[in-house]
């Protein structure tokens, strides 16, 4: 597919699924033309609610987390909804067959090896979306690789299983110890960087989780990206509400917009401390 097949396009879909698990909701959603575009990472953008109250709530983007074919219908994608403001708790909620108008796919995408490395996939809780379709791809390139996986309990966690399907070797941290080892993901990090040898760290979650990874990567010697989550208001980077604060080719500081730069950045190019 070309660089032109590749522009987001807007179209009209529907829930085709819903399933709660746990504080999570796995959607799969019909967007005719988005699912063909789709590389992990990039994200789609939802007109939230009915037509009479979107002038209230700006369209909320979602990480895309799989794209399957539905019997004769084309591609669906498969996100997943943390229901913790209006917006996401209408999306959660909303009964099969309701209408969506949705963009996409938006933004940059990870960038995949040349050659097949070591690779460490760092995230937490829904955040973790895009790395499941990431570990597939990295591993069709020959790449080995590695799951680091944290939420705060067991109920927000991504699949353990399907993360095991995905790679080679799995750590999960939940805060309160309800799966895998009690802590922060962070504290994980140096012992699972070190034991995966990897060479190319990927990760996906809050600001400060993706902070520690980009420094523990530079420690370590390995390239780091990471897929940053910041509130996309129009989502096709006109309004410059999205910006995050990089270091440029040159060395000088520049804003990127996350919904067209971004979202994956690499980790080195971030002002963490003015974001």
């Amino acid at each position: 597919m070309s660089s032109t097949d590749r522009r987001p396009v807007h179209v009209g879909g529907e829930v085709l699924a819903s399933r709660a698990s746990g504080g999570l909701v796995h959607l799969s959603v019909l967007a005719p033309g988005i699912g063909e575009r789709f590389r992990p990472g990039t994200a789609v953008a939802v007109s939230i609610g009915p037509p009479v109250s979107r002038s209230r709530l700006a369209r909320r983007s979602f990480w895309i987390h799989e794209v399957k074919p539905v019997g004769g219908r084309g591609l669906a994608l498969g996100l997943v909804v943390e229901p913790r403001g209006a917006g996401s708790r209408w999306l959660a909620e909303a009964p099969v067959g309701t209408p969506l108008e949705l963009t996409g796919p938006l933004g940059r995408p990870f960038a995949l090896p040349q050659e097949p490395v070591a690779c460490l996939l760092v995230a937490e809780e829904y955040a973790a979306a895009p790395i499941f379709p990431l570990a597939l791809r990295l591993r069709e390139r020959g790449c080995a690789v590695t799951l680091l996986l944290g939420a705060r309990d067991e109920a927000h966690l991504m699949s353990a299983l399907e993360a095991r399907r995905s790679a080679r070797a799995v750590t999960v941290v939940t805060g309160d110890g309800s799966v895998g080892r009690a802590g922060r993901t962070a504290d994980a990090l140096p012992e699972v960087l070190a034991s995966s040898g990897a060479e190319v760290v990927y990760a996906a979650g809050p600001t400060p989780l993706l902070h520690a990874v980009a420094a523990a990567a530079e420690d370590h010697g390995a390239w780091s990206q990471v897929a940053l989550e910041v509130p996309s208001p129009c989502a096709t980077g006109l309004c410059f509400g999205c910006q995050v604060p990089v270091v440029g080719e040159a060395g000088s500081p520049r804003s990127a917009r996350a919904c067209v730069d971004g979202p994956v950045l690499r980790g080195d190019r971030v002002r963490w401390a003015d974001l």
